[in-house]
């Protein structure tokens, strides 16, 4: 048995944004379908430490069946080293066999796959006419999702900020039609009383119960849809600090882009998509990467 290793770099050459885009929309439509099994992910953290593991696993049955594991260690303190803060791999086996057919960086696939999916909400959820973009924060999420939402919105002016630039983010906020949180904030940075009518916002940066980027207000006043219901209930901090429970979802974006729900009701509404990340968009990330490098002769080959 061989296992295709694909490096950081290798992931990175692969793993176009475009592609990636028209992947997760593809992924999550057959979540919608009830083609994927999806289970919650599990977090454990030794007490005291800083950092966390993540496991996060995902299948597809039929002729094509796979396995994918993305174990991934949260580290909040490597941005400060130079270092992306999400560490590991994604496996992919044999559905049938359980043979592991590839290993492949996480880092890059977390990075773009995040801020693509980003883009497919924008583009299902956002008002036709959006152009103006603000981007919160300054880490490799905000970097991806500038590129990511460049490739949805016709001529769209990007603007930024980030803690460093001190203050609130209010006036990149003003008048923007797409909003995109992407930090580590544990309480929240955004208020509704900085966002115009007819905003989406896509909120990425908080993945566990106890912190958020959101306030309450916004929450409360968005039409919200989720990647996942259930993760959502388990894992977001924007929605359970807010107070708020499941009648407050109004679908997942796959159900959306299946035509199961329409999504935004009109110009004037506040959407609101909340981002966890799931681990059928790692697989088929995974997927699209050993594609196209197995068709490129791209990647190690190691006897296993």
């Amino acid at each position: 048995m061989s296992v295709l290793v694909v490096s950081e770099h290798n992931v990175r050459a692969l793993l176009a944004m475009d592609e990636c885009i028209e992947a997760m929309d593809d992924v999550l439509r057959s979540l919608a379908r009830g083609e994927l099994h999806q289970p919650l992910r599990f977090l454990t953290r030794p007490p005291n430490a800083e950092n966390l593991m993540g496991f996060m696993p995902a299948h597809r049955s039929g002729e094509d069946s796979v396995w994918s594991l993305k174990e991934i260690v949260i580290a909040p303190g490597n941005p400060g080293r130079g270092l992306d803060a999400h560490q590991g791999a994604v496996l992919l086996h044999d559905g049938k066999t359980g043979e592991l057919r590839a290993l492949l960086n996480a880092s890059p696939i977390t990075e773009i796959r995040t801020a693509a999916v980003s883009a497919v909400a924008t583009r299902a959820l956002a008002r036709p006419d959006a152009r103006v973009v603000a981007i919160l924060g300054a880490g490799v999420q905000a970097r991806s999702h500038a590129e990511a939402m460049s490739a949805v919105l016709d001529d769209a002016e990007i603007r930024t900020w980030s803690r460093g630039d001190g203050g609130t983010p209010e006036e990149v906020l003003r008048g923007a039609d797409v909003v995109c949180t992407c930090t580590s904030a544990r309480e929240p940075i955004l208020r509704r009383d900085w966002l115009g009518a007819g905003t989406h916002v896509n909120a990425v940066g908080s993945s566990i119960p106890t912190t958020r980027e959101l306030d309450t207000e916004t929450m409360v006043a968005a039409s919200l849809f989720v990647d996942r219901r259930e993760s959502t209930l388990n894992e977001s901090g924007d929605l359970l600090l807010a107070g708020l429970g499941e009648e407050h979802i109004r679908a997942e974006l796959g159900e959306v882009l299946a035509g199961a729900h329409p999504g935004r009701a009109d110009d004037g509404e506040l959407t609101v998509f909340k981002s966890l990340g799931l681990a059928v968009e790692d697989l088929a990330a995974a997927e699209l990467i050993v594609r196209k490098a197995r068709e490129q002769g791209i990647g190690t080959e190691v006897r296993f």
